[in-house]
């Protein structure tokens, strides 16, 4: 069966089963990706993990670099990272897909049972970012793993190693590098994950460029340049970004108020905090909250 038969079933699952109750489509980690309106160009703030689309597709844009991810391509994130994203979707054409995220402890078992396998030698990667061609098997695997999703049992007992099996064909593909740089120690990128963990547990706090450079064990200006080649983004400038998210979800999700998210993520200052907020998203975070309940 061809790619684009493939597709448009997959698209026409996603649909039914997001019309029904997505708890009966649940296997850990996996979420159901599915929405008919056009999004412009706004930041976004991504988890680790991957993202395979059957329809629609989605543009994202990172200090320059500019990526694509639709039904020929897949999204692989393996550090948080903020970035702009459009996102192109209509009712006859609509954005369908699933994202996985990334099982670290499932990650480094895999690597370990690979062994130093002389097959097996994907290239370093750096980037905390990649879009890569979705082959056949990936394919296949994403396939299966949406049928799995619409019976509990096999949901139960096949998600996790269909999930397993992707991890495994990444590693064996382009993206291989990316992922094994995720559960290799004192490699630069292991190094800034680490870093990067850090600001997601205590980003609240009033932290220095020093002390994220002696987390990472490495100088000031050699943390900066590694830290770039991960994010495309300075240290400074991905903590703020990372707040602002953060209280974005916390204004959104949680129904706080402008001055007690400003203070919840770290800001000093309600006034810096909306200055900051609209500078990065575009609107006020009143206007923003409007306009997502609207």
């Amino acid at each position: 069966m061809n790619r684009q038969v493939v597709c448009q079933q997959l698209t026409e699952k996603i649909k039914l089963m997001t019309l029904k109750d997505n708890d009966r489509f649940s296997i850990p980690g996996v979420h159901l990706l599915y929405g008919t309106e056009p999004r412009v160009r706004a930041p976004v703030l991504y988890e680790p993990g991957i993202i395979f689309l059957f329809s629609g597709h989605k543009t994202g844009f990172l200090n320059g670099r500019e990526f694509h991810y639709d039904a020929n391509e897949y999204l692989l994130l393996t550090v948080p990272l903020p970035f702009e994203c459009v996102t192109w979707a209509t009712p006859e054409n609509p954005l369908a897909g699933i994202s996985i995220n990334i099982d670290l402890l499932q990650l480094q078992s895999l690597v370990m049972d690979i062994g130093e396998d002389d097959c097996f030698c994907p290239q370093a990667s750096a980037e905390g970012i990649n879009s890569l061609a979705l082959s056949e098997d990936i394919l296949c695997a994403a396939e299966r793993l949406l049928d799995a999703m619409q019976h509990p049992l096999d949901a139960k007992i096949l998600g996790k190693q269909i999930m397993r099996e992707i991890l495994y064909l990444i590693l064996r593909g382009p993206g291989g590098g990316a992922l094994l740089a995720l559960v290799t120690r004192q490699t630069h990128f292991s190094q800034i994950s680490r870093v990067i963990r850090r600001i997601e547990t205590r980003y609240t706090e009033n932290l220095t460029v020093d002390q994220l450079a002696a987390e990472a064990n490495m100088s000031v200006s050699a943390f900066h340049h590694n830290f770039k080649s991960v994010t495309s983004t300075s240290p400074l400038q991905y903590l703020k970004s990372y707040r602002l998210h953060k209280a974005r979800l916390l204004m959104l999700q949680d129904g706080m108020k402008v001055n007690a998210a400003a203070i919840q993520v770290g800001y000093e200052s309600a006034s810096q905090f909306s200055r900051e907020f609209k500078r990065y998203f575009g609107v006020t975070p009143g206007e923003d909250t409007a306009r997502i309940k609207a």
